[in-house]
């Protein structure tokens, strides 16, 4: 489930942010506690080995080694290479949570265009929003992992009710190596232009307005289906993975606090701790964790997109629109402010210090 944290934030109050720091689910605390672990006792198995273990000429030899990869381990351009992929990786993830398909527009549009109260007219309808639906059910089922485990074959569809049994038939009848996601949409196509012909559709604009909020629909599973289909190169992935892991390998031997006595630079203290490493890999593995967790957001972490969400809601909140709202109007009243040219509604308490004055321009003060 989506990590929301907004209200929490809505004010900048004295410890406000930090507050967040102390939250486990969707953290990188829970993200990264393992690795941090790994790499933990990676350092003090070495530094124990270094300390008990090796005899002098040993040692002087394992300096040596700590100093060199020291030095050209900062040569690994960490910071630029990981910052450019987590801001691609960050881009791309809301591009697609901006194309994610909602039925809105088009169960406005069905709502108002389709008439007929009768039996047959509310089938229409709804016939036509569950196309829709359809369409992107399949669409999630071949994106999302979460949805594919809820409808894992077609019959799952089918007994769900997006589909009928006949629908299956001609379905599968259809022979193609591709993603049918499409054919939803040209059963919707002949549905709505059979309504324009029976007279349900009453005008041709209409009818214009129906296929081209459908081609906007399509556009956005179209879109999904592309961002699953090419992702950011591979090269870049292993790249990026490569630099933040093999740099912080140089660190569990460069980063080793060396014998005081021998009077090499940068070493003048023993601390036993390297509290800073350990910062800086919480920090760079922590971004690089980041990019993992958003570079596919139809996954099962904390923080993907709800897609099973978005299937019931986008299901039961169409339907009703052009079904039971269909032609339902509330009686209309004259409002409160009928009678008033100056309506201001009422504040509360709570609210009295938002009411101020209008803003009449800058200029206002200087008379």
């Amino acid at each position: 489930m989506t990590v929301t944290y907004s209200s929490k934030v809505a004010n900048a109050t004295f410890f406000g942010f930090h507050r967040l720091l102390f939250k486990w689910r969707g953290s990188i605390y829970k993200l990264l506690y393992r690795e941090f672990i790994v790499f933990a006792v990676l350092y003090t198995a070495i530094s124990l080995v270094y300390r008990l273990l090796l005899t002098g000429a040993q040692k002087r030899y394992f300096e040596k080694l700590s100093i060199y990869c020291d030095r050209y381990a900062e040569q690994i351009p960490v910071t630029f290479v990981l910052g450019f992929y987590v801001t691609l990786v960050v881009n791309r993830w809301w591009n697609q949570f901006v194309n994610l398909p909602w039925p809105d527009r088009l169960m406005f549009l069905i709502s108002s265009s389709v008439h007929g109260s009768d039996e047959h007219g509310r089938l229409l309808r709804r016939t036509l929003m569950r196309y829709v639906n359809l369409t992107s059910l399949l669409i999630f089922r071949s994106v999302s992992t979460a949805v594919y485990k809820r409808f894992p074959t077609m019959d799952h569809v089918v007994e769900a009710g997006f589909m009928t049994a006949d629908e299956r038939k001609l379905f599968n009848h259809l022979k193609s190596p591709h993603l049918k996601y499409w054919v939803p949409f040209i059963w919707f196509g002949n549905l709505a232009t059979k309504a324009r012909n029976e007279g349900r559709i009453r005008d041709s604009v209409d009818l214009q307005s129906l296929m081209t909020e459908m081609n906007r629909y399509r556009s956005w599973c179209s879109l999904l289906f592309g961002y699953d289909w090419v992702g950011i190169p591979l090269v870049y992935t292993q790249v990026v993975t490569l630099a933040v892991y093999t740099f912080f390998f140089a660190c569990l031997i460069g980063r080793q606090f060396l014998d005081p006595t021998k009077g090499y630079a940068g070493h003048d203290l023993d601390l036993y701790i390297p509290i800073f490493t350990l910062l800086q890999f919480f920090f760079y593995a922590g971004w690089l964790k980041v990019a993992e967790q958003l570079i596919n957001p139809f996954g099962e972490d904390d923080d993907d997109f709800e897609t099973n969400w978005c299937i019931d809601r986008n299901l039961q909140v169409s339907l009703l629109a052009v079904d039971e709202m269909h032609m339902s109007l509330p009686k209309m009243k004259k409002d409160i402010y009928w009678d008033d040219s100056a309506a201001r509604p009422p504040y509360t308490l709570a609210a009295a210090d938002y009411c101020i004055p209008s803003f009449l321009g800058s200029t206002v003060q200087m008379g």
